[in-house]
């Protein structure tokens, strides 16, 4: 049976259909907007996996590259890996719904999100996440809470849901909000300097948009929706739990209370082999549940010093940072290095700079076709004193990779201001809580050392929460380390500079987080973003004036566009004439801006020169100082520029007779031509004598006035 519903939004017709296609899924859900269209489905298996203590959820967000009528580019011409925009909507949706699931549900869970028609007035994206929630609604997966996501633009004072493509380039700030018909669960923010108090208001007012979304789910679900697996809670050896909690639990309780982190592992390792000694052998086919118990253990504990005694793990006070440290110009070759420490999170960053043909180009669905700010972040095994076999980039290295781009971007400056492609790469030396944010201080540090030129440096800071079970105790905690973000319930993280917000982060563990926490999360986390940004400016306060002697020197011109055929040459021949004698590298834009990029800058000069004269249009009446290249019996061919040369003819070479070439000039003479004539075949024709003419009789008028 085939059944379609539908809502409006900002003007809009989101509409849902299911029972047509993908007959054999729980849920196949054609969702669309406009006219991007996502077929989202929704499959679990029908058992828990065996021996599993976590909850298999798979996330795949597929780009289609018909969606917007593209061909794949290179040689295979098919779709391959995803691409890091994949990976950021996959996690996207990921992280709102993975909370909403039942405890104890262990079956593998798989949404696949086709992305089948693409309206850039729509963001893909967006619809999505509703229709992620929305299938899982439907379907009979024990899924029952409705996620409902907007975007809000901020434009001229008012805010606007679900922006269009042109109101994007016109908005300041970017925000994505999921929420139940309760709570804000999820927020993704990108803004050029946002106010605190705008930025709250915005998720207000997304929030309200959000929740409509989620009753519509809500009802659709109570009226299509099929029969909710049952959940069937894993058995559970009682007599181990209690025998677990009777022998270490004030153990445990007393090893939480030592504040210095090392000293805690170690007195923890000591008690949970003291359990294994104890009770393994007694319990043999429990092992599983007696470790799960001293997970709970120590993480009651926690939450108990945190909401009853008011106290953190390392005894820090609620809004309190950790010691902070910052320094520059670590590297000696590399074009800026920064490097951030705050407690036992270090992370160092190195910038790139390179010339403009170095921006990366895009293949993908978006409208954005390239990108000149690359921020990588690498995340290696040794950062927590662990091993793993070293491979490419996970999810999370690329999503907090993308998360400090999108807190700096808004301060790189414009390529007429700094002509250069920049890469920056976060490596975390050690990590202890919010090595994102620990990347975006790192990364202002390198920047300003390698003499970019940014607006404003920036930081970031990350706020985490402690909640009682029926949410009516919370505490806000500023700067988390890692046990409290594992045992805790919120990662909510802050970028920005000293004038406003430029990114945030929400993820939460539990049904969404109340209005009061989010306003005391942005609140602190800009005292605390004060406070390290006062550390990095004692550090390094402004970009250095001048670039590495490693970095490459960039150099513009801009010429008629009619003129970038002769700069280039038949099969490209003058260009890599200048390439092969400077040895420079050359971008040439379609509006007649060129990047010369040179390692020297007698070398760019050098080339500016040479692109200056291919691409100069010779204009008859004009007098040039020439070189002959070639003589010959009716005359000499002189260059005037390069690229462009002129035929002097025997009778135009002096103003007296002159017999023989030779006479007069040699081949390489340097000698002043007059452009007498350019022909309709472009021929151009010159006169050494009427420019020795014209010379003379300036310098008499001059001699008259003087």
């Amino acid at each position: 049976m085939n059944n379609i519903f539908e809502i409006e939004i900002a003007g809009r017709k989101l509409q849902g259909e299911f029972g047509k296609l993908g007959m054999l899924s729980d849920c196949a859900l054609l969702i669309k907007y406009g006219e991007t269209e996502i077929m989202v489905n929704a499959n679990a298996s029908e058992s828990p996996r065996d021996g599993i203590d976590f909850f298999p959820l798979s996330i795949e967000y597929q780009e289609r590259l018909y969606a917007v009528g593209k061909i794949p580019g290179g040689f295979i011409k098919r779709e391959g890996r995803p691409s890091d925009k994949s990976i950021l909507n996959a996690r996207a949706i990921d992280r709102p719904l993975r909370p909403l699931f039942p405890d104890n549900y262990y079956n593998d869970v798989q949404i696949v999100c086709t992305v089948l028609s693409v309206e850039h007035d729509n963001l893909p994206n967006i619809l999505a996440m509703n229709g992620a929630s929305l299938a899982l609604c439907l379907s009979s997966i024990p899924f029952t809470t409705p996620v409902g996501t907007v975007a809000v633009g901020y434009i001229n004072g008012e805010f606007v849901t679900n922006p269009t493509s042109k109101q994007r380039e016109e908005s300041i700030l970017d925000l994505t909000v999921c929420a139940t018909k309760e709570r804000v669960i999820m927020i993704e923010a990108g803004g050029n300097e946002i106010q605190e108090d705008v930025m709250y208001e915005a998720i207000e007012y997304a929030f309200e948009e959000a929740k409509r979304l989620a009753l519509w789910q809500e009802e659709m679900m109570n009226q299509y929706g099929k029969p909710k697996q049952e959940v069937i809670p894993p058995q559970i050896d009682e007599e181990a739990i209690k025998a677990v909690e009777e022998f270490a639990k004030e153990d445990i309780v007393s090893a939480m209370h030592i504040t210095d982190k090392d000293k805690r592992k170690v007195v923890l390792d000591e008690i949970k082999g003291k359990i294994a000694d104890e009770l393994f052998d007694k319990y043999p086919n429990s092992i599983k549940d007696i470790n799960e118990k001293v997970y709970k253990l120590q993480k009651k504990a926690v939450r108990t010093m945190i909401l009853k005694e008011k106290l953190r793990p390392d005894g820090r006070g609620f809004d309190e940072v950790r010691p902070l440290a910052s320094e520059v110009s670590l590297l000696s070759r590399t074009h800026g290095s920064g490097l951030f420490t705050r407690g036992l999170t270090q992370v160092m960053s190195v910038a790139t700079l390179g010339s403009m043909s170095e921006t990366q180009t895009i293949d993908g669905i978006d409208e954005q076709t390239s990108k000149r700010y690359m921020h990588h972040y690498n995340f290696p095994s040794y950062s927590v004193g662990e091993t793993r076999p070293m491979r490419g980039p996970n999810r999370r290295e690329i999503g907090h990779g993308a998360l400090a781009e999108k807190a700096i971007e808004p301060l790189i400056p414009s390529e007429d201001e700094f002509p250069y492609a920049i890469r920056v790469v976060s490596e975390v030396l050690s990590s202890n809580g919010s090595t994102s944010q620990a990347s975006v201080c790192a990364s202002s540090l390198a920047l300003f050392d390698a003499g970019v030129p940014l607006k404003r440096p920036a930081a970031g800071i990350a706020m985490g929460l402690v909640t009682s079970d029926d949410l009516s105790e919370e505490e806000v905690l500023t700067d988390i380390q890692g046990l409290e973000d594992f045992f805790g319930d919120m990662d909510f993280k802050v970028a920005g500079t000293e004038k406003g917000i430029t990114a945030i982060q929400i993820d939460t563990k539990i049904a969404g987080i109340s209005f009061d926490c989010i306003k005391k999360s942005i609140e602190r986390a800009k005292v605390a973003r004060m406070k390290i940004l006062s550390v990095m400016n004692e550090c390094i306060p402004t970009h250095r004036e001048e670039l590495s002697p490693y970095a490459p020197k960039v150099l513009t011109i801009s010429i008629n566009p009619e003129k970038i055929k002769d700069v280039i040459g038949a099969g490209g021949k003058i260009i890599n004439k200048i390439i092969d004698e400077t040895g420079v590298k050359i971008d040439i834009q379609e509006d007649g801006t060129i990047f010369v990029t040179a390692d020297d800058y007698e070398g760019g000069r050098r080339a500016i020169e040479l692109i200056e004269g291919y691409a100069k249009e010779v204009k008859v009446g004009e007098i040039y100082l020439g070189k002959v290249v070639k003589i010959a019996a009716f005359g000499c061919f002189v260059q005037i520029l390069p690229g462009k040369e002129g035929l002097v003819h025997i009778s135009k070479l002096d103003k007296k007779r002159v017999a023989k070439v030779e006479d007069v000039v040699s081949v390489g003479d340097e000698i002043l031509v007059k452009v007498t004539e350019i022909d309709n075949t472009g021929r151009i024709n010159l006169s050494r004598k009427d420019a020795i003419q014209e010379t003379e009789t300036e310098t008499e008028n001059e001699s008259e006035n003087s």
